[in-house]
């Protein structure tokens, strides 16, 4: 079967890139993508100088890429370790921009970082951590085949109100049977 050609492109982010980078997520007082991203973390805007303070965490390719729709980038793509000695590694994904929320691009993007992760690295499981008020990275999950291997209850506080803290995952052999 044929797959046609993703509207979404994962690629590293250039030095080019910073400052469009920059503008969407560090600039802002209160930006919009804040209030799912982990609201309850405190946010401070930075400068650009600030900003350039850690470069070379967005110019890593194998740890960071940007997404990029129409020759725009919108968003980033990443992943840390949890316990690297286990290969438990957590990804990560910010679409900055709304107008381009609720249009499939996250679930695009993170289809295809889980492909790369999978191929690339000898991982047993890739999940991602997110808060039960974020409804639409949890759906993001399950559309990716991804199991809720964990809700911790009542641990996220966000404007007076506590939220859940959701764990998803999906291990490699679920992954194949899958693609």
């Amino acid at each position: 079967m044929i797959q046609a050609k993703s509207r979404v492109q994962l690629r590293p982010i250039t030095e080019s890139d910073l400052y469009a980078l920059w503008e969407m997520s560090a600039k802002e007082e209160a930006p919009e993508w804040k209030k799912w991203d982990a609201p309850y973390y405190p946010y401070t805007p930075k400068t650009y100088e600030e900003f350039l303070k850690n470069k070379a965490y967005y110019l890593e390719p194998n740890r960071i890429r940007g997404i990029e729709v129409n020759n725009e980038l919108i968003g980033i793509v990443s992943y840390y370790w949890e316990h690297e000695p286990s290969k438990w590694l957590e990804m990560g994904i910010t679409i900055f921009k709304p107008s381009y929320w609720s249009g499939g691009y996250g679930t695009d993007a993170l289809k295809q970082w889980m492909d790369i992760l999978f191929t690339e690295m000898p991982l047993v499981r890739v999940g991602f951590t997110t808060w039960s008020g974020n409804e639409r990275m949890v759906k993001v999950g399950e559309k990716l085949g991804m199991t809720m291997e964990a809700r911790i209850r009542k641990v996220r506080f966000y404007n007076d109100v506590y939220y859940d803290s959701i764990r998803m995952g999906i291990l490699r052999e679920e992954w194949e049977a899958l693609n």
